[in-house]
């Protein structure tokens, strides 16, 4: 039965992260840039600008823009920062950095459009909260005919997030600890694990926009830090890496089987695991967001794209390319491919700076942990678009309880690979439903940016 399910999801999944749903993403973003003459990049400086701001006390909303944003980022920096890049780069080499970087220039605008339709169609729940999302914007936006592929979404998101959400970062927290210098044991850290995301997802998405306001920033800064101090002592270095960078970005060099199309798909599929764009999660935090204007969130929205890739993304691949591109090159093919994405960094970083390879083992703890906290909450709207507001307890108290069972006795296998394929499955009515609405968000941008509006609102 086993060897059944891995075969029909590898299958599935082969489809779902292979060539055509990835080049899909990319062409919704592109289609949306265009559509959007720029704006999303030309207006860079004003979504940071925005949130900066306080949430305007009329406001409707849970939780400020900032607080949004900083959710969305708890569930979109994770391991992929680290450990992903550092596959990449293994696996397609230093050009897919290049290519991780192309994907995510267009995907800031589709987590523009995400957001822009996230507050254009939320709805306002039985207990006064703001919930909206792909399922509701497609369901609100499309009409009542298409609810059953925003019900699709919801199925898709809720049952990805126990396990990309959650179950895998639990593992790989608990497994990072295990093997740190402190050798922890699982059950202790899933004891305690559990006890904290139960503290955090009990209060719901103003404790969790609290806890990761004030997580994510220090995090980022710590780890974006450390990297900047090992580029500083390997400064001489970084033009060679971008050199480096874009001289095999077209020419597959270093990849696995030295194939061009190695290094394309391994970048784009990295950029979209890493900043979640297109995939429909972001904006399901982004609708809790205190905002009348669709226009204002879209363009704080944009900006975790931009710093998820193009800052802490950035980081960890130089890092990695400056201080261990010899020895990863110098491996076979078989090797680089067998080798973990953390034990890349972790590698990298020791060789960069004493006591590097302790700052990725708590990053990777951090990131995890906050993962954890982002996608308790899309899963928890998803469940009840699904089933009703009566689900929300007994999901939260799942969502602690398997979060404790994969940080003890948790391994990596079919359960993963089949989160990873709901988690790429949940892109597909998201990006229909962002072309099919496209209208829309060009409508309202040239509405909010038109000279007669006020465009600083």
């Amino acid at each position: 039965m086993q060897h059944f399910l891995k075969s029909f999801n590898s299958q599935i999944g082969g489809f779902v992260w292979g060539p055509p749903t990835v080049a899909l993403i990319a062409i919704t973003g592109i289609f949306l840039m265009f559509g959007l003459r720029f704006i999303p990049l030309r207006k860079l400086i004003y979504g940071f600008k925005l949130v900066s701001r306080p949430a305007a006390l009329k406001s409707e909303g849970e939780i400020s823009p900032f607080q949004a944003l900083m959710t969305s980022l708890a569930a979109t920096i994770g391991t992929g920062n680290i450990a992903g890049v550092s596959t990449a780069i293994a696996v397609g080499g230093a050009g897919a950095v290049f290519w991780m970087w192309l994907i995510a220039l267009f995907g800031i605008a589709t987590k523009y459009a995400e957001a822009v339709l996230a507050i254009q169609f939320r709805e306002v729940d039985s207990s006064g909260n703001h919930v909206g999302g792909p399922m509701y914007y497609i369901s609100n936006g499309l009409g009542k005919s298409w609810a059953w592929m925003g019900g699709l979404f919801a199925v898709f998101g809720m049952l990805a997030g126990f396990g990309i959400g959650n179950g895998v970062q639990s593992f790989e927290l608990a497994k990072a600890l295990e093997k740190s210098i402190l050798h922890v044991p699982r059950e202790v850290t899933g004891v305690i694990l559990g006890v904290l995301i139960f503290l955090v997802v009990i209060g719901g998405i103003r404790r969790i926009a609290r806890a990761a306001s004030a997580i994510v920033p220090l995090m980022g800064i710590l780890y974006v830090g450390s990297c900047l101090v090992i580029l500083v002592i390997n400064f001489a270095d970084i033009p060679s890496a971008f050199g480096l960078i874009f001289g095999s970005a077209f020419t597959g060099q270093a990849a696995v089987g030295g194939a061009f199309g190695v290094v394309v798909l391994q970048g784009f599929k990295r950029g979209i695991f890493s900043n979640e764009a297109g995939l429909g999660s972001a904006p399901i935090a982004h609708a809790a967001s205190k905002t009348n204007s669709p226009v204002t969130q879209g363009s704080i929205a944009m900006l975790g794209t931009f710093i998820d890739t193009f800052v802490v993304c950035t980081m960890t691949a130089l890092v990695v390319i400056t201080t261990y591109s010899k020895e990863l090159f110098g491996m076979s093919d078989s090797a680089r491919k067998a080798l973990a994405g953390s034990e890349i960094s972790i590698e990298a970083f020791g060789l960069g700076v004493s006591g590097g390879g302790l700052i990725v083992t708590i990053s990777i703890v951090v990131f995890a942990f906050t993962t954890i906290l982002g996608w308790s909450f899309y899963g928890e709207k998803c469940t009840q678009f699904l089933l009703g507001e009566k689900a929300i307890l007994p999901y939260r108290l799942v969502w602690v309880s398997v979060a404790v069972i994969a940080a003890i006795a948790g391994e990596k296998g079919l359960v993963w690979d089949v989160s990873d394929t709901l988690n790429g499955l949940m892109a597909l009515p998201n990006l229909l439903a962002l072309l099919l609405l496209s209208g829309t968000v060009f409508q309202l941008t040239q509405n909010h940016f038109s000279p007669s509006s006020e465009p600083d609102s």
